[in-house]
């Protein structure tokens, strides 16, 4: 029952997030070798067709996961009817983040995690995105965005 909760996460956990995961599906289906190099920020000596096909299959599954979660997203969000279900999905989302940033940024490294301004558009989407999304659903779950809607019954005819 997403439509329940206040307009700003409504907006971003709707809308925002699963054209994100749309991204996160299609850039290793459409150029596997360039999302592999781009994960890290691999130098630019790296010749791009050299990763081999575990490498590939590896990025595609992460594509598959994207996709998924992007499916995922849309059923919980857009068909629940209670919102404990919507709250606990944003949960296991919020544990996924802290995750995924942690990962992201402990293979960066410390220098490279500090050095914004070098990130690329992946570790953009891995790192500052996440930490968004991880921000945004703090907030919520903390009811720093107000209360959540209720829900109006409407009026039942008797017979």
């Amino acid at each position: 029952m997403a439509s329940q909760l206040p307009a700003f996460p409504r907006t971003i956990f709707t809308i925002v997030e699963p054209i994100s995961l749309v991204g996160g599906f299609l850039g290793p289906f459409m150029n596997p070798s360039w999302f592999i190099a781009s994960q890290l920020d691999a130098p630019s000596d790296i010749v791009v067709s050299s990763y081999d096909d575990n490498a590939r299959l590896v990025a595609l599954q992460l594509g598959n996961t994207y996709g998924l979660l992007f499916l995922l997203g849309v059923a919980v969000l857009y068909t629940t009817t209670e919102l404990k279900v919507v709250r606990n999905y944003l949960i296991a989302l919020w544990i996924a983040d802290i995750s995924h940033v942690g990962v992201t940024c402990w293979l960066l490294g410390y220098d490279k995690t500090l050095d914004v301004a070098s990130w690329n558009a992946v570790t953009w989407g891995n790192v500052g995105f996440t930490a968004f999304l991880c921000l945004t659903r703090t907030a919520y779950l903390l009811g720093l965005f107000g209360p959540d809607l209720q829900v109006v019954e409407g009026s039942k005819k008797k017979a």
